[in-house]
């Protein structure tokens, strides 16, 4: 009898060191990924396909409201943002308050002029790469160090960001997430996942494959809360052969922080070199000297 068991115990280990090892991605695993891609590559042609990826620059102006759980911190300021791809941005807010300023239509004139100067309740936003700068009638500052680290954060999951860079990343993983509803209406979450472990998931609409939402989360250094933070898409337009989003809403951990109603949105303007430049002239954690 214990010969009968000692053979059967050989039988069980021979057959176990004879089969062949489990693949690091299962058939199934790569399906999901190659169907995670074809949405995302059906998105950029949803979105425009040539005429969005090369797009060089944006400008668009409209109405930009602040938000502190649920409610307006106020009117909403006019604004108009110029961008250009990759990594440069110009926010001008005009007024920040209830008044109405005409803004000159975009493309109207052979170059758009952009003032150096802002008046007295103005502000004017710049990011040029890794650094941001704040202008004021007071002058040009540095932008605070907590504000440039959430918009660097915004930025790097952004939807131009996952749609021009993370997706032509070699290392990149694709997963399909499944049906998801953003808005009442059915989408299909697609999550993508660096090297870093860092991900962004795009919730695509199942009928037009436009994007309706972005999310992604980070943990807080200070207190390890983990945060999320979304940007929802509505009211698309096509401007200039590019699907263009003119409602933007963006979310921090399930409440509304910020909304962006646009006018006018151009493309490829002749935007002048100097658009993105900015230079420290005074910091306004020192006190200022009386004139």
């Amino acid at each position: 009898m214990y010969r009968f068991f000692a053979i059967l115990l050989l039988s069980a280990l021979s057959a176990t060191q004879a089969a062949p090892p489990t693949p690091a991605g299962s058939l199934n695993d790569l399906d999901n990924a190659h169907k995670a891609r074809a949405l995302l590559d059906q998105t950029i042609q949803a979105l425009g396909g040539q005429a969005y990826l090369t797009a060089q620059n944006r400008a668009e102006e409209g109405r930009w409201y602040t938000l502190y759980h649920g409610q307006s911190r106020g009117p909403g300021a006019q604004y108009r943002q110029f961008s250009r791809f990759p990594e440069q941005d110009r926010l001008e807010i005009f007024g920040r308050g209830n008044v109405f300023i005409p803004l000159p239509l975009f493309g109207s004139v052979d170059v758009i002029v952009v003032s150096k100067k802002a008046g007295k309740s103005d502000l004017v936003v710049i990011h040029n790469g890794d650094k941001g700068y704040e202008i004021t009638n007071k002058g040009t500052s540095a932008q605070d160090r907590d504000d440039l680290k959430a918009y660097l954060r915004r930025r790097q999951h952004s939807l131009e960001q996952v749609l021009h860079k993370w997706i032509n990343d070699p290392t990149m993983q694709f997963f399909y997430d499944g049906l998801a509803i953003v808005g009442a209406k059915p989408t299909d979450q697609v999550t993508l996942l660096n090297s870093q472990n860092d991900s962004v998931s795009v919730y695509l609409d199942q009928s037009t494959h436009l994007p309706l939402k972005t999310s992604f989360a980070w943990r807080d250094p200070e207190d390890k809360q983990k945060n999320v933070e979304e940007e929802i898409f509505d009211n698309y337009r096509l401007v200039q052969g590019v699907m263009t989003p003119h409602s933007i809403t963006r979310t921090f951990n399930g409440e509304t922080s910020h909304q962006r109603f646009i006018n006018t949105v151009r493309y490829d303007l002749p935007l002048p070199a100097s658009t993105f430049d900015a230079t420290v002239t005074y910091d306004p954690m020192q006190p200022q000297k009386k004139k």
